[in-house]
């Protein structure tokens, strides 16, 4: 009897894993949870019923469509299965639409194994208009678009597959794949832009090599034909035309120095506007690995918080301990409802971690242990900064100071006298800070006057 309340437990368990994991899009991890719990309990419906669900909001609806009719199976009566299954029968166009995406996907594989990139990419574009929440569609279209170098939009398709799950690990490797060849992209550029000059002519951009033979050959050219020109009528040049030559050929040198002018304007342009490109690119990629960190962070978050759930509801662990885990938790990467019980098990948990934690902490710090006491007062101060009004934030400045921490000691003292300037600590603390400030500039005295003398020595 205890080893299937055990086994229901754990159903249970995973089931409740994966519909936290579902809340926040996160439709990887919900499948693997919810798998398990049909591992432990095959005939748990709302576990079933949910990775049905999941798999219609990645487009899975074949798969979908079966979780359900197993879950039917097992419990004829009061299913909500049933109106799943009726919801997507009585959609027939729809239906027969989401079947017709799927055989094009299909083709589309046929295709990429075929090396027909163009028609697989065309194709994909239909089913992702026909199908919009298919997953797979939106990650194969990005890695069609990555393989063929456009990167833009292989961004856009990724952040639309993100949308429907915000930790599937391809899309993330996409985006991981995408950054770097975008690195590599921008390197080659930086490489041939120093073998080329680019300019603008009219509405279109001329590219040629900075060293241009035709030209060398064209000026050499040039001056073979005026010298032999010079050569054949110079006499009647100098005295008949020579005025008229001058002149054209100031005029022909001004022309040319304007055109060198619009050139190198035209140059720096060109520059300017590839310093903007590449300061985009890396703002996307900046942004990129932002959004990565901060669903890795979320994901974090989470696991932390139903860790702490799962044992507060046993009842088998310390505050001190569940605190321990607990002070990792970003409150602001919680939905609603994760928000709402992190509010429920600090306030549960906290008092008396910090009470326990400034005990050991304030005990250490009177033996001289300022390690062990500033760990312990540093967790009192993360849970509540402003415990016993102000006095943990002064005994975690003492510690860092008693280990030769000025700089965080000096940081605690402050904001003991700028938050708890009327506490009994505000006075001690300002004294502390000017100790502090003056050993500082002792110091540095010091050291100057060292390196006086080294500098006299030699």
């Amino acid at each position: 009897m205890d080893y299937m309340k055990k086994i229901v437990y754990q159903s249970n368990y995973w089931y409740n894993d994966g519909l936290r994991k579902a809340q926040i899009r996160d439709m990887s991890g919900a499948l693997v949870s919810l798998r398990r719990s049909l591992q432990f309990n095959r005939e748990n419906i709302a576990a079933r019923n949910l990775l049905g669900l999941v798999y219609y909001g990645i487009g899975e609806v074949p798969e979908a469509l079966v979780q359900w009719i197993i879950s039917k199976n097992l419990r004829p009566r009061d299913n909500i299965a049933d109106y799943y299954i009726k919801t997507v029968q009585d959609s027939a166009n729809e239906l027969e639409t989401i079947n017709l995406a799927i055989k094009k996907y299909n083709q589309c594989l046929g295709y990429c194994r075929q090396h027909g990139e163009d028609l697989a990419i065309i194709q994909l574009k239909q089913v992702i208009s026909s199908h919009p929440s298919f997953l797979k569609a939106y990650q194969l279209l990005a890695l069609l678009y990555l393989q063929t170098g456009q990167h833009s939009r292989a961004r856009q398709m990724l952040r639309l597959a993100r949308k429907l799950d915000t930790t599937s690990e391809i899309t993330l490797r996409y985006m991981h794949e995408i950054t770097q060849q975008r690195g590599k992209h921008r390197r080659r550029n930086e490489k041939k832009k120093e073998e080329a000059v680019e300019y603008s002519l009219g509405n279109e951009t001329i590219i040629q090599p900075k060293h241009s033979r035709l030209k060398e050959v064209t000026n050499h050219l040039a001056v073979a034909n005026i010298f032999i020109g010079a050569a054949i009528g110079a006499a009647i040049i100098w005295f008949l035309v020579a005025p008229a030559v001058n002149q054209s050929q100031s005029d022909r040198m001004n022309d040319q120095m304007r055109e060198y002018s619009e050139q190198i304007r035209s140059l720096e342009a060109q520059v300017s506007a590839q310093t903007r490109t590449l300061d985009n690119y890396r703002a996307s990629g900046e942004t990129a690995e932002a959004d990565a960190q901060q669903a890795q962070n979320t994901s974090a978050s989470y696991e932390y918080l139903m860790t702490v759930s799962d044992q507060y509801d046993s009842g088998q662990y310390s505050d001190a301990t569940m605190a321990d885990t607990l002070i990792y938790v970003n409150r602001d990467l919680l939905g609603s409802t994760g928000q709402a019980r992190y509010d429920e098990l600090t306030a549960e948990i906290y008092p008396e971690a910090c009470d326990t934690y400034f005990a050991s902490g304030t005990e250490a710090l009177a033996a001289g242990n300022y390690t062990d006491a500033a760990d312990a007062l540093y967790k009192v101060v993360q849970m509540d900064s402003g415990y016993n009004s102000g006095q943990a934030l002064f005994n975690l400045a003492q510690a860092y100071m008693g280990s030769g921490d000025n700089a965080n000691a000096s940081t605690y003292f402050q904001r003991v006298v700028d938050e708890y300037g009327d506490s009994e600590y505000a006075a001690e603390a300002q004294t502390n800070l000017d100790t502090i400030a003056a050993q500082t500039a002792a110091e540095s005295t010091d050291a100057e006057s060292a390196e006086g003398g080294d500098a006299a020595a030699e």
